[in-house]
């Protein structure tokens, strides 16, 4: 992946950020450029950490280190802001109603049954079970990137963005958005070492509808991210059981 691929993503996310700016009535711009700033360092740290720290050594093919520097990264952040940001981050011990989080665990679940049918359908099967892969594919993708997106993203964008619409008691707005786009684009568009662009419209339309918009408003209606933490890391092991029945 060339260096210059997070700031084509960012260059993707600049019109719905310009709408977003015109239609929010008071736009605090220091939390958009502190999102912008927090999203390109997080890509870096992670794309560097690919480029110079290898476990190849020790037989281990996934970016253990990228992911562990994503977290430091994400948790240094959380724990230099007050009790009250942590929990509009989401980093608490709280939640919201019983009836709001059992809402959001059954939209969460109807989205998973849609994207298990859909996948047993058309992903390849025959693979071999590696446990590297089911070790990684539980643990960190939905740590660390539930922290970064939906976790510090959401927040930053909803101080730069008042959130504007309400859904059963949940405030949701432009930055809710943004992120869930943001989310499929950084899996679906790459630059290539060689500067080839790789632009997968499918991943991007599949992952917006489906996985990044179910963890997203399971990360709203629960008001924890312990929720979408656990389910994004369903997502990623039901993906790797499929692939080997």
């Amino acid at each position: 992946m060339s260096l210059y691929t997070p700031l084509i993503w960012i260059s993707i996310m600049l019109p719905l950020m310009a709408i977003a700016f015109a239609k929010t009535k008071k736009v605090n711009s220091k939390f958009l450029i502190l999102f912008i700033v927090y999203f390109l360092a997080d890509c870096y740290i992670q794309h560097v950490s690919r480029q110079y720290v290898s476990l190849d050594s020790i037989g281990l093919k996934f970016s253990w280190v990228g992911k562990i520097l994503s977290l430091l990264l994400a948790l240094t952040i959380i724990f230099s802001v007050s009790k009250t940001h942590r929990e509009q981050i989401g980093f608490t011990s709280k939640s919201n109603t019983k009836k709001q989080v059992r809402f959001g665990i059954f939209l969460f679940l109807g989205f998973l049954l849609f994207d298990l049918i859909f996948k047993l359908i058309l992903f390849p099967k025959g693979g071999h079970f590696d446990l590297e892969t089911f070790a990684f594919q539980a643990t960190m993708p939905g740590l660390t990137e539930e922290l970064v997106f939906r976790g510090i993203c959401f927040w930053l964008l909803d101080q730069a963005f008042t959130p504007q619409w309400n859904i059963k008691g949940i405030s949701l707005g432009w930055g809710f958005v943004i992120v869930t786009l943001l989310f499929s684009v950084a899996h679906g568009v790459v630059l290539t070492e060689d500067h080839q662009l790789k632009f997968d419209i499918i991943t991007i339309i599949y992952l917006t509808l489906i996985s990044s918009l179910s963890v997203g408003l399971l990360r709203k209606f629960s008001g924890n991210l312990v929720y979408p933490v656990i389910g994004h890391n369903m997502i990623n092991v039901l993906n790797a059981l499929i692939r080997i029945l």
